[in-house]
């Protein structure tokens, strides 16, 4: 586990390009925080790194589903905030089909809506804690089995 101090939202972009440059298809990226924490600013970083233009990557809040195809992977951004909490998150957004993709890198945001759900091998959870214009306490949690309850 690594907890970071992120005291900007570059710090919070550079971050995420930093854990992009460690991804490889097969992985999945929970994000969890608040309003404005910072969780769209962080896969911003991370889609750059994997070779997606930074300028075409925006917040999936109303379609659920992004998709950022590169040469060597294609990544699935998600944002489950509109997902009603009783409802079946992964079935929603089609997760069990985007996690069969060996090419998919799949950045979760609000991942605390997914509940229950079986992944894949390796699941990097972060949680980012602060808003306004505090800095940012931001851990990541890099596990290596299958996960029933990753969030």
């Amino acid at each position: 586990m690594e907890v970071t101090i992120s005291n900007s939202p570059d710090e919070t972009f550079l971050l995420g390009g930093r854990l992009g440059r460690e991804l490889r298809g097969g992985d999945v990226v929970l994000l969890r925080g608040g309003l404005g924490a910072g969780k769209t600013l962080l896969a911003k970083g991370i889609v750059q790194a994997l070779g997606f233009d930074v300028d075409e990557v925006t917040s999936p809040s109303f379609a659920l589903v992004n998709l950022y195809k590169t040469a060597e992977h294609n990544i699935y951004h998600i944002d489950l905030w509109r997902i009603d909490e009783k409802s079946d998150a992964a079935f929603a957004v089609g997760l069990d089909e985007i996690l069969e993709d060996p090419a998919a890198i799949v950045i979760i945001e609000w991942a605390e809506r997914l509940g229950n759900v079986g992944l894949p091998a390796r699941v990097i959870s972060i949680e980012i804690e602060g808003d306004g214009d505090e800095p940012r306490q931001i851990t990541i949690d890099f596990a290596e089995q299958n996960i029933a309850n990753a969030v």
